[in-house]
Formats: C-alpha cells, structure tokens, sequence
C-alpha cells in the first residue's frame, strides 16, 4: 500500500511510519525539519529495507507547501491507499493571555494542513472509491484543560472537520478515523520531568493505527480514543 504520513520525522509520526515500514508498504512522507527528515528515512530504509521511503520536506502551516507536497506525492505514487494527517504543533498558553496571532497559527498548523492535503487527494480518491484517511487529533479535541488554549480550540476544529469528512465519503468507499491519544512520550515531554512510565508510548498510538487500517472493507473504526492507565495529566 502507498502510505502518506505528515509530521513523519519523530514522535507519533515517525512511530506510524516504523509500524508500517515494518509491513513493507511504500511510504510518502513529509515533515518541516529536512535533517530530522532524512535522518529518519535513512534509519528506517536501513532497518526496514523491504519497505520503500520516500521523503520531502515540507511545512503543510504554508498553503504552497501543501499543495507541493500533494503534487510530488501524486507524481510519485499516484493515490494514497492511506493518508495520515499527523503534522501539527503545539502551542501552551490561555485565551486571555496568548499572544496575538497563536489561534491562526494553530489552526493553520493542526486544521488547514490536513484540510488542503485531504482535499488535494479527494478527486482521485473518490473516482477510486477506495482509501483510509486518519486525522491525529488529541485528547484535547474532547475536553478542554488549563494552558490549552487555542492549541485545543484548534484540535476541536479538527475532529469537526474528520466528522464531516466521514459522512460526506461513506458513500464513496473511503474510510475515516479520528485518532484522539492522550499523553504519549514524544521528544516534546523529554525534560519535562514527567516519568516516561507515567504516560503511554508513541509505539501505542501507531499500533491502534495500523490495526484499524487492516479491517475488511465493510467495517470503519471511527474513533480511536487512548489515554495513559492512570489518566490524563
């Protein structure tokens, strides 16, 4: 299968990436870091070499970036059989006292990125009637929590827009799921102080993944919903 993965370069991202270079699938994959890009491209291609990597930088924040993006992965592979639209950032800090400009920026980082890419590869999608498109939105796309922000109005925003995007492509055969993990060690929670065993692995989340993405044609896992043992922090 040719698997798109934004946001590919480390922590959930590149955990997705491994589970199905793991499996021997073809991935197209993109991140905003190029060094971190390649460095993880030629680590996976190393251990995994009966899967096919392929990478380009890109930041899906910027309109061109994504429509580029879109265009190299469709000269390269034609239609995705999946599209993970994992890219995003995050940005602590309360309505009242974030600085101007940080809800655009979210929403442009976590929202309009898998908007454009996802409606970038539609029209072949749907002529195909077949594919898997999973949004990574977050446990903050459920309930609001102190210091989050428009982090979390924009993580919202998102699981609104893979809502829609499932009803509008049940009739065309393409499946969606919304992935909604709770605090996964990634390098963002390194220093932090919080206890690695206290929050799930990044290595969870691609598992869940992968596993809804192996499903018959007749069965959609909507929603995914992970959160550490003990709860959120």
């Amino acid at each position: 299968m040719q698997v798109v993965i934004t946001g590919a370069s480390k922590g959930l991202g590149r955990a997705m990436a491994e589970i199905y270079a793991n499996h021997g699938h073809t991935l197209l994959v993109c991140a905003r870091n190029e060094y971190q890009l390649y460095k993880m491209v030629e680590e996976l291609s190393v251990q995994y070499p009966q899967s096919i990597i392929r990478a380009m930088p890109a930041d899906l924040a910027i309109y061109e970036q994504v429509m580029a993006f879109s265009e190299w992965v469709i000269a390269e592979a034609g239609c995705p059989d999946i599209l993970i639209n994992n890219a995003g950032q995050f940005l602590p800090g309360s309505i009242a006292h974030e600085a101007p400009g940080t809800l655009e920026s979210m929403l442009q980082a976590n929202l309009m990125s898998a908007y454009h890419l996802t409606r970038s590869f539609l029209p072949i999608m749907t002529e195909r009637k077949e594919g898997h498109i999973f949004n990574i939105c977050s446990i903050a796309s459920l309930q609001a929590y102190p210091n989050g922000g428009s982090y979390s109005i924009s993580k919202f925003a998102m699981l609104g827009f893979s809502k829609n995007l499932r009803e509008e492509l049940k009739e065309f055969g393409i499946k969606v799921t919304s992935v909604m993990p709770g605090a996964a060690y990634t390098d963002s929670w390194s220093g932090s102080g919080v206890d690695p065993q206290r929050i799930m692995q990044a290595d969870d989340v691609a598992k869940m993944v992968y596993a809804a993405s192996q499903l018959s044609f007749q069965a959609c896992v909507e929603e995914i919903v992970l959160r550490p043992q003990l709860g959120d922090l």
